[in-house]
C-alpha cells in the first residue's frame, strides 16, 4: 500500500523509509503503517539492501504518535473495528522491526512519542540528537504505553519505567539512552554525513563509530526517589508517597498523575510490572492489545482524545473520579483474554 505520507526507496546499499506527514508531526496513520511494513517486507531478502534507514521529514518531530483523531471520529460513529485493525497491524510492524534480520538505523529528532516509539525504538541502531524529546504520554489521553513501549519501560533501570509510564515525562537524548529508548547519540549536524556513508557502504558499524557521549541526563540522580515512591503497590500508595516528597520533580509527577485516566494509570502499572517477566516485544504487544482493543468502549480513550485534541478543554471526565479510583477487578477485565481476538 502506497501513501504520500511515507516514501520508500533504495539508495546505494540502503533501503530508506521517510515519514512525510510534517503537517501532523508525522503522526502515524494506518496507511503509513502498512506502507512501512511493505517496504521492510520487500527488502528482507533483497541482496541490494544491507541496512534500513528510518527517518522523517521536517525538524519538529520524528513521529509524535498515532493518528488518534481519526479513531475518535470512528468511535463516535460506533465504528470500533477500524482502530482495532490499526492497532493489530501496527503492533505487527513493531514486532517486525524488533526482529528484522538486517540493521535498522532510526534517526529520531524532535518529538518521538507513542507510535513514534514503536517505529524508532525497537531497531538495532536508535539514534537521538540535540532536539530529541522522547515520551510515552498515553495515560493523559486514556490509553496505555503500547507499541511495545511497555517492554522498554519494564527494562529501564530501577523504577524509571513506572515513573515514565505514569507521568509521560519527556526525555532528552541522554535520558532516552539511559532509559533504553535509544542507544546512540549523534549530533544532528553529523546526520547528513553519516547517512551518506551508510548509503555508500551499507556498513551499520559506522553508526556506532559516529556515536558520542550524551550529556545532561537527569534520571540517574532520581533513582533513589523513584525507588522510594514508585515501588508502591498501587496508584493510591504512589500518590501518598509523592505527597511526602519535596522538590519540583515529585510535584510535577504528582500533578501529571492526578490529571490522567485512573483506568490507564492502574493498567499501566500492572502492564509494566508484568512486562518485567517478558522476553520479547511479541509478549508485550499481546498484553497491550487487550487494553487497546477495549479502550474506546470500556476505557477513557475517547474522552481523553476529546479533551486533548477535539474540544481542547483539557477537562476530561474520566469514568472514575480520582486517580486511584479504578477498581482492581476492572483492570483485570481490561487485561483479560480476548479469546479469538487475542494476538497470537
Amino acid at each position: 500500500m502506497l501513501t504520500s505520507d511515507v516514501m520508500t526507496r533504495i539508495e546505494g546499499r540502503a533501503g530508506i523509509i521517510t515519514l512525510n506527514r510534517t503537517q501532523a508531526l508525522n503522526a502515524l496513520s494506518h496507511p503509513m503503517s502498512l506502507a512501512i511494513e511493505q517496504g521492510l517486507d520487500a527488502w528482507r531478502h533483497d541482496a541490494r539492501v544491507a541496512l534500513v534507514i528510518l527517518e522523517a521529514a521536517g525538524e519538529k518531530a520524528f513521529c509524535a504518535g498515532g493518528d488518534i483523531a481519526s479513531i475518535y471520529h470512528q468511535a463516535k460513529a460506533g465504528q470500533l473495528q477500524p482502530a482495532r485493525d490499526f492497532w493489530r497491524e501496527e503492533y505487527r510492524l513493531n514486532v517486525k522491526i524488533a526482529e528484522y534480520p538486517k540493521p535498522i538505523i532510526s534517526f529520531m529528532r524532535g518529538f518521538i512519542m507513542g507510535g513514534g516509539v514503536g517505529l524508532g525504538c525497537h531497531g538495532s541502531h536508535r539514534i537521538v540528537g540535540d532536539t530529541s524529546k522522547v515520551a510515552m504520554p498515553e495515560c493523559a489521553i486514556g490509553l496505555i504505553p503500547d507499541v511495545g513501549g511497555s517492554l522498554i519501560l519494564a527494562r529501564a533501570p530501577g523504577r524509571t519505567g513506572e515513573y515514565l509510564g505514569l507521568t509521560g515525562e519527556r526525555l532528552n537524548a541522554a535520558d532516552a539512552i539511559f532509559a533504553g529508548f535509544a542507544n546512540l547519540y549523534v549530533p544532528e549536524a553529523d546526520w547528513p554525513g553519516l547517512k551518506a556513508a551508510l548509503v555508500e557502504t551499507g556498513d551499520a558499524a559506522l553508526a556506532e563509530k559516529a556515536g558520542r557521549a550524551a550529556e545532561g541526563a537527569a534520571l540517574p540522580a532520581l533513582l533513589p526517589m523513584l525507588e522510594r515512591v514508585f515501588s508502591a503497590e498501587t496508584i493510591g500508595a504512589i500518590l501518598e508517597r509523592l505527597e511526602k516528597e519535596e522538590g519540583e520533580v515529585a510535584q510535577k509527577a504528582l500533578a501529571a498523575i492526578r490529571r490522567s485516566s485512573p483506568i490507564s494509570l492502574a493498567a499501566t502499572l500492572e502492564i509494566v510490572r508484568r512486562a518485567r517477566g517478558f522476553s520479547s516485544v511479541r509478549e508485550a504487544v499481546a498484553l497491550e492489545y487487550r487494553f487497546t482493543w477495549r479502550s474506546h468502549e470500556f476505557g477513557d480513550f475517547v474522552e481523553g482524545i476529546r479533551a486533548q485534541l477535539i474540544d481542547k478543554d483539557r477537562a476530561p471526565r474520566w469514568k472514575h473520579p480520582a486517580a486511584d479510583a479504578a477498581p482492581a477487578k476492572y483492570i483485570d477485565m481490561m487485561l483479560s483474554s480476548l479469546g479469538e481476538d487475542d494476538i497470537h
